[in-house]
């Protein structure tokens, strides 16, 4: 399970690529069903407005189609008694052969419901239709004749097309001849509508699902291009990577050489020569006391003074290379300490400051401020020519701080022909960087100045540290 999970954990490009393509997925989808809901309701309201338009073009159709109708017959109509039968059949004569078109005719209904004129549809003629509904249960003769005694107006239903006799959506105005008691009117069949209604919607749906596609294959386009922009970064990343690697290894073996040169150079030029001196001085000794010279015991202090001097090479050599007061006693005995040989050693004035706080730092602050401190010096000896230093540690709110100072002639950029700063100053960098912490070299023609900074994070808290309280403050 585990090893599954561990398979399943991205890696640091693919966590760059997920960081790149999620938000603009999130962002394409947002507005994709943006885009889509707007065009939707813009369409659907540009739809109802083509299909009142058109249902109201329809309306007025049928209203002229009755306007002139009843004017045709009106000097009939206008000048009959209202039980005159001739004049009634006159009009539904004239009537019954007004159709226009395919399906269009005009029909009559008595206020009883009674059918007087249906020129398509002869079956229904005189016969009473009260009560009639279509297949939705919409009530069709009495609301006509309802309407027709109201005066006029509109009514929507479905009805058999007489062309095909199947259902279809209907509209018809119908007026009133209130001294026959008649309901006069025609109607329309308004499926062309309802089919252009349609084709729009799906002309819409049609665009949404383009606009759709479209923005996917945007979306999908720059997946591609944040996907080889990411594998362009990647390679490259990993060459700079590969190359600073090697880089970093040949500093590595470079510095593991020159170290080993100085400890060869200090053997040979130190203990050698003392552990020589040692050995001539025992032979004359050896030589003194078969002959029963009484200066025997002469070279043979000379000797034990020469070996004495061996010991002590030995332990600075060590100390050098990893001082144990580091371990025992913290870093500030350990920096005093190399600030008193330095300043034995090599005559230069030498001087170590701190403000008293609590040996809180981690081992690997410890170690990286004294070798700071141990390459600041040897670079002063080595090329500042300065003739006082000064070495300051101390505690703060920020973490803590060491700052090396000498009076010498400051960093020559001339003096390394490879352009940026030295090795030592380098390796002082990447302990800082290891570190989080920030190293500041200030440098000048009056002395230099090297301060590093070690974060809060690296100071232990004072209850994990209970015993180094007692030991000597750094």
């Amino acid at each position: 399970m585990k090893r599954l999970l561990k398979s399943l954990r991205p890696n640091y490009g693919q966590k760059l690529f997920l960081l790149a393509s999620v938000p603009l997925i999130l962002a394409a989808s947002a507005i994709a069903v943006l885009v889509a809901h707007q065009s939707r309701a813009l369409a659907e309201r540009e739809i109802r407005g083509l299909e009142e338009q058109l249902l109201e073009a329809k309306k007025r159709e049928l209203r002229n189609y009755v306007t002139q109708a009843r004017n045709g017959f009106y000097f009939i109509y206008g000048n009959a008694h209202p039980n005159d039968e001739d004049a009634k059949r006159q009009v539904m004569q004239i009537l019954a052969a007004m159709i226009y078109g395919e399906e269009g005719f005009f029909f009559v209904y008595d206020y009883d419901g009674n059918n007087l004129v249906s020129p398509r549809q002869t079956d229904m003629i005189n016969q009473n239709w009260s009560g009639l509904t279509d297949s939705e249960g919409t009530p069709v003769v009495d609301e006509l004749i309802r309407i027709a005694r109201q005066g006029a107006g509109y009514h929507e239903y479905l009805w058999p097309k007489p062309s095909t006799g199947k259902e279809a959506r209907m509209i018809t105005y119908v007026t009133s001849f209130p001294s026959w008691r008649w309901a006069v009117g025609t109607g329309v069949f308004i499926d062309d509508v309802l089919e252009s209604v349609a084709t729009s919607r799906a002309e819409v749906e049609t665009r949404v699902r383009r606009t759709f596609l479209y923005i996917g294959g945007i979306t999908l386009s720059a997946l591609l291009l944040v996907f080889m922009s990411g594998l362009v970064i990647n390679i490259r990343e990993r060459r700079l990577a590969d190359a600073k690697l090697k880089e970093l290894t040949q500093r590595v073996f470079d510095a593991q050489e020159e170290e080993r040169g100085r400890v060869a150079r200090e053997l040979h030029d130190g203990i050698s020569q003392i552990l020589v001196g040692v050995k001539y001085a025992l032979d004359v000794t050896r030589r003194r006391i078969l002959t029963g010279d009484a200066k025997a015991s002469e070279t043979l202090d000379k000797g034990l003074e020469n070996l004495s001097g061996a010991i002590t090479e030995v332990r600075r050599i060590s100390r050098d290379l990893r001082p144990g007061v580091l371990d025992d006693l913290g870093l500030g005995p350990a920096l005093k300490a190399l600030t008193d040989d330095f300043r034995a050693r090599t005559g230069i004035q030498t001087r170590f400051e701190t403000v008293v706080f609590r040996n809180r730092l981690d081992q690997d602050s410890k170690i990286a401020l004294y070798r700071i401190a141990q390459e600041a010096l040897t670079n002063v000896e080595r090329h500042a020519g300065a003739s006082a230093v000064t070495i300051d540690l101390r505690g703060h709110v920020r973490g803590a701080t060491l700052k090396i100072t000498d009076n010498g002639r400051g960093i020559d950029p001339t003096r390394n022909r490879r352009p940026g700063p030295g090795i030592g100053l380098r390796n002082m960098q990447e302990r800082m960087d290891q570190l989080g912490g920030t190293l500041r070299v200030l440098s000048s023609k009056d002395g230099t100045v090297i301060e590093a900074q070690v974060p809060l994070s690296h100071l232990l808290p004072p209850e994990s540290a209970p015993l180094q309280s007692q030991k000597a403050r750094a």
